[in-house]
């Protein structure tokens, strides 16, 4: 336990005797660094967010934001953070810090150290770059970037009650270049800290990281009640939110066997612990259905550290993945170890069928997912759909995902993958049958409408009521169909009119 550390702002802070569900937050606020705050314990609001050193591709280190609460505090194990206490000093301001004072960017303040880090994360992007030109002019300045690179997605985790977000914004938009002798730049030249081996146990309740894959599976093998955490955007919440309490926890979120992404000519295969944002940039639009997810699920602090594996792993029929991974036919694969002896044990499950019933799966208590396998070729015309009381960071009332080829003006497959309205993440298979085979034109899309409206079982709740998640799988159709209309409105048309 001694030995068990986590570099704080540059300085080691054992965390000896700490409690084993204790979360980053928790922990910071007791060895006296109060800058991050408590909003709301689940994730939404970031005031909270500090900057955790991860690797880069080329060996160096990225400060990526994360939420400190939902971060298990013995995950950080001989990593590397950054508070908003780390960014600057009352007597030397770091400039993010320097814009939000100059732009009238905090009032009551509770938001803003979350909001610095945030910012900040997005100040020290590798490949944020002023474009030539301004105003007007740049080819970046829209709603949501600004003409020094900014992306206003950085902050979509990160809510303020008091400022507004307006002079944020403009705090965000007049940050220029960090400086030659900037030591947080510096310091992304250098790799980032390497994962360690953890077990700490304290009052009865046990946090591991194994090595390896296969000395997790055997752990697995033997004590089947483990429960594994990867990103922990999921369990994290049952801990603050509900007081939820494990014996034993296994971090599994760097493993390298779990963190791979491999591209064939037959398939992509995508590690289930890699976090959504390092997806979405390895991907880089490559996969167009999952490039339209990945903006609307949750925030960028969410999805910085959120996975496929545990948004599929937790069963939740309200998952934004699932639908998505549905539609385009996804299989996932579950390995184990063998009943006695080291070594590994696969199989593969179509996604279709993993799902029994509500938040639960054909998984195994002694296996883990280890990868998702998307197969290829990709179908030519896709959509995702998310119906929700916010634009973005907020849950799916009904979620759609749309995978159709069109050859001819007649659909010749089809793919739908359904959320938010049964039990389970589901395929709209009676839709998909009025399809296929038939014309892609107004009557056909009417006609499959209705019965897509029907799929599913949905009920009322807090998000939306059962005839309104109906509604809205009757117009999800109709939506998509317009979208793949020429300007003329054809009624039909040709393969290689459709987007891919």
């Amino acid at each position: 336990m001694n030995d068990i550390a986590v570099n704080v702002n540059g300085q080691r802070r054992p965390l000896a005797g700490t409690a084993a569900h204790a979360t980053a937050l928790d922990w910071l606020r007791d060895v006296g660094l109060s800058g991050s705050k408590e909003g709301c314990a689940e994730g939404e609001c970031g005031a909270c967010a500090m900057l955790l050193a991860t690797p880069t591709p080329d060996g160096g280190t990225a400060w990526t934001p994360v939420n400190a609460c939902l971060v298990p505090v013995y995950a950080l194990n001989g990593q590397e953070i950054v508070t908003a206490e780390g960014l600057g000093s009352p007597e030397a301001l770091h400039p993010v810090q320097e814009k939000l004072a100059e732009a009238g960017g905090s009032q009551c303040g509770y938001c803003t150290p979350g909001f610095a880090c945030s910012m900040a994360g997005e100040f020290y992007r590798e490949d944020r770059k002023a474009p030539a030109g301004d105003g007007e002019d740049c080819p970046v300045h829209d709603a949501e970037h600004g003409p020094n690179g900014f992306d206003l997605h950085a902050l979509s985790g990160n809510l303020c009650r008091c400022t507004g977000y307006r002079p944020i914004r403009d705090a965000a938009y007049t940050l220029g270049e960090s400086a030659a002798d900037d030591p947080l730049q510096q310091r992304l030249a250098e790799p980032a800290p390497v994962p360690v081996p953890t077990d700490a146990e304290v009052g009865g309740a046990r946090f591991l990281r194994p090595a390896t894959l296969d000395e997790t599976l055997r752990l697995l093998r033997d004590e089947p009640e483990a429960l594994l955490v990867a990103g922990s955007t999921d369990w994290g919440v049952e801990v603050n939110i509900r007081g939820r309490r494990a014996p034993l926890v296994v971090a599994i979120e760097q493993l390298e066997e779990l963190r791979t992404l491999r591209v064939s000519d037959q398939e992509i295969e995508i590690g289930a612990a890699l976090s959504l944002s390092e997806v979405e940039k390895r991907l880089d639009g490559t996969v167009p259905l999952l490039a339209q997810l990945f903006p609307q699920f949750a925030s960028r602090l969410i999805r910085n550290r959120g996975t496929f594996g545990g948004n599929l792993g937790t069963g939740s029929p309200i998952g934004d993945t699932p639908p998505a991974l549905l539609a385009l036919g996804a299989k996932l694969v579950l390995a184990s170890a063998p009943a006695s002896g080291s070594g590994l044990v696969e199989r593969e499950v179509d996604l279709a069928e993993y799902f029994t019933g509500y938040r639960q799966t054909v998984r195994r208590p002694e296996e883990l997912i280890r990868a998702i396998r998307i197969p290829l070729p990709l179908a030519k015309v896709t959509a995702f759909h998310k119906i929700a009381k916010r634009r973005f960071d907020d849950i799916s009332s009904v979620a759609v995902a749309f995978a159709l080829d069109i050859e001819g003006g007649v659909v010749t497959a089809a793919k739908i993958g359904l959320g938010g309205v049964a039990a389970t993440p589901l395929r709209a298979s009676a839709t998909e049958e009025a399809l296929v085979g038939r014309p892609w034109d107004i009557a056909t899309v009417r006609a499959a409408s209705e019965i897509l409206g029907s799929e599913g079982t949905p009920m009322s709740d807090h998000r939306a009521s059962a005839g309104y998640r109906a509604l809205m799988l009757n117009t999800a159709l109709l939506k998509l169909y317009s979208s793949t209309l020429a300007p003329d409105h054809k009624s039909s048309i040709d393969s290689k009119e459709v987007p891919a």
